[in-house]
C-alpha cells in the first residue's frame, strides 16, 4: 500500500491466503488467528507512535514552545542577575526588595542571590518554590530567603466536651505524636475530657515615669478608681471593634508606675490590638490628666510576654483553662500499661516534688511545652509564647475507691488566636480548619480562640498521661 505524504499506513499486515494443502486445522487456525490479531494490534501501536513522532507540524510546535520557554528563562535569569548586582552594590536596599520590585517571589530570588554572593554559601538545601511569599510580606517575616518545611502529624481522636478532634502537631521529635496519640486514646476510651475557660484577657503593662513617687501613687489611685474606669474603657474601645478593656492594675516602684491593662481581644491573640488601645489611653491621660507623666516604654515587662513569670501564673494571661478526665482502671492497665497507684506516686515524686527541688516556675508538669510548641507551630501561633503558655500544673489522683485515675491540667496563660499573624497562612489555616476553629467566629467573637485554648490544654493532658505511664 502506498500512503499519501504525511499519512501513516496503520495496518501493514500480510493477509495472503495459504494454498489448501497448507491451510491449518481448526485448532491451529484459531491459534494462528490469535497470533495474527496480536501482530495487527502491535503494528497499529507502532504506526500510531510513528505518526506522532514523524508529524513535522507537531515537532515544529513543540520545538517552538521549548525555544520560547528557554529564551524566557534566560531573560529572567539575566534580569535576576542584574538585580542581584544592583543589590550587592547597594543601589537597591536588600530589605526593601519586595517594595522596590513589587514582586515578592522575585524579591526572594534576588535576595537569595545577594546572600549567596555575600556569604559564599549555597542555599540549595533551603526550599524556595511552592510558597506564597506575598502572604508573609508585612505580616510574618522580613528579609525572606525561603522557608523551612516541617512534618505535621495528627494525634487523636481526642474526645473533648463531647466533640472529637484530630490534633495537628508540627515537630521533629520522634515518638512525640505517637505518645500523645496514646494519651488521646486513653481519654477517649474513658468517656472523654471536660475543659473550661476560667478567665480570659491579654495584657500589656507600660512603664510610666512621674516627677515623684507620690505622683505615681496619684496615678494609681486615679486609674484604679471605679469612677474613672468607664472613661478609660471608652477610649480603649475607640481603637478596635473587638478589643475591650477589662481592668487596670498598677504597681508602683519609686517614681515609676507599671500599669497592667487586661483586655478581651475577640478571636485574635491580641498583642497588637492591646498595644494600640493602651497607647491611645496614655495619650489621652497625658493630654488631660497627667501632663507630667512620661511613657518610658509601652511594655514594662510586667505584661509579661515570652518569659516565665509569677504574675502570669497567678493572674493569668490569654486564656486560663482547666481540663480533667477520669481514666478507667481497665484503660490504665491496657492502654497506659501501668497501675493507678504507680502513676499517682510518680506524678507526686516527679511533677510536684521534683519540680519544687528544681525551683521550676510554672513547670509542675512532665512535658507540657512539647505539645504546646508543636500545636502552636502547626496552627500559626507565636511559638515564642510557648514559654508562658506551657505553664501547667498536672495533678493525678485515685478515683472511685482507687479503681480509676483522675487527671487534670491547670494552665493559666494559654496565648492563642485564630485570626492574625501566622494563622492566615494557608498550611496553618488548614490545621486550624481541621480543628474547626479557623478564622473569626461569626456568632460569638472569641469563641474559636477559646475552643482552641481548650484543645491545647486537653492535648497537653493527653501527652502528660502517656509520658507518665
Amino acid at each position: 500500500a502506498v500512503a499519501e505524504p504525511g499519512v501513516a499506513v496503520l495496518c501493514p499486515v500480510d493477509v495472503r491466503v495459504s494454498p489448501p494443502s497448507q491451510q491449518p486445522t481448526l485448532a491451529t487456525g484459531r491459534s494462528a488467528g490469535r497470533e495474527q490479531t496480536k501482530r495487527r494490534r502491535a503494528a497499529m501501536r507502532v504506526a500510531y507512535r510513528n505518526a506522532r513522532e514523524e508529524d513535522p507540524l507537531e515537532e515544529i510546535e513543540e520545538g517552538e514552545q521549548e525555544r520560547q520557554q528557554r529564551e524566557q528563562h534566560e531573560l529572567e535569569q539575566q534580569r535576576i542577575g542584574q538585580l542581584v548586582e544592583k543589590t550587592v552594590a547597594g543601589e537597591i536596599p536588600v530589605h526593601a526588595l519586595e517594595t522596590q520590585l513589587s514582586d515578592c517571589d522575585l524579591a526572594v530570588r534576588v535576595r537569595r542571590g545577594w546572600l549567596t554572593q555575600n556569604t559564599n554559601k549555597s542555599l540549595s538545601g533551603l526550599p524556595m518554590q511552592g510558597f506564597d511569599y506575598k502572604s508573609v510580606h508585612g505580616v510574618c517575616a522580613e528579609m525572606v530567603v525561603g522557608y523551612v518545611p516541617l512534618p505535621v502529624g495528627v494525634a487523636g481522636p481526642l474526645l473533648l466536651n463531647g466533640k472529637q478532634y484530630q490534633v495537628p502537631l508540627a515537630t521533629v521529635e520522634g515518638a512525640l505524636i505517637a505518645s500523645t496519640r496514646r494519651g488521646c486514646k486513653a481519654i477517649s476510651e474513658s468517656g472523654g475530657a471536660s475543659a473550661r475557660v476560667t478567665k480570659q484577657g491579654m495584657t500589656r503593662a507600660p512603664v510610666l515615669l512621674f516627677p515623684s513617687a507620690m505622683r505615681a501613687c496619684d496615678f494609681q489611685e486615679w486609674i484604679e478608681s471605679a469612677d474613672n474606669l468607664p472613661r478609660v474603657q471608652e477610649k480603649f474601645a475607640s481603637t478596635s471593634r473587638f478589643g475591650r478593656l477589662q481592668s487596670v492594675k498598677v504597681a508602683v516602684a519609686g517614681k515609676q508606675a507599671y500599669a497592667r491593662f487586661c483586655c478581651a481581644t475577640g478571636d485574635a491573640m491580641g498583642m497588637n490590638m492591646v498595644s494600640k488601645g493602651v497607647n491611645a489611653v496614655l495619650d489621652d491621660l497625658i493630654a488631660n490628666e497627667f501632663p507630667d507623666m512620661q511613657v518610658l516604654g509601652l511594655s514594662g515587662n510586667m505584661c509579661c510576654d515570652k518569659k516565665a513569670a509569677a504574675i502570669n501564673w497567678v493572674e493569668g494571661r490569654g486564656y486560663s483553662v482547666v481540663v480533667e478526665a477520669t481514666i478507667s482502671g481497665d484503660v490504665v492497665t491496657k492502654v497506659l500499661k501501668t497501675t493507678v497507684q504507680d502513676v499517682v506516686a510518680l506524678n507526686t515524686a516527679k511533677n510536684l516534688v521534683g519540680s519544687a527541688m528544681a525551683g521550676a516556675l510554672g513547670g509542675y508538669n512532665a512535658h507540657a511545652s512539647n505539645i504546646v510548641t508543636a500545636l502552636f507551630i502547626a496552627t500559626g501561633q507565636d511559638a515564642a509564647q510557648n514559654i508562658e503558655s506551657s505553664q501547667c500544673l498536672t495533678l493525678l489522683s485515685a478515683a472511685n475507691d482507687g479503681a480509676d485515675l483522675h487527671v487534670s491540667c491547670t494552665m493559666p496563660s494559654i496565648e492563642v488566636g485564630t485570626v492574625g499573624g501566622g494563622t492566615g497562612l494557608a498550611p496553618q489555616r488548614a490545621c486550624l480548619d481541621l480543628l474547626g476553629v479557623a478564622g473569626a467566629s461569626t456568632e460569638t467573637p472569641g469563641a474559636n480562640s477559646r475552643e482552641l485554648a481548650m484543645v491545647v490544654a486537653a492535648a497537653v493532658m493527653a501527652g502528660e498521661l502517656s509520658l507518665m505511664s
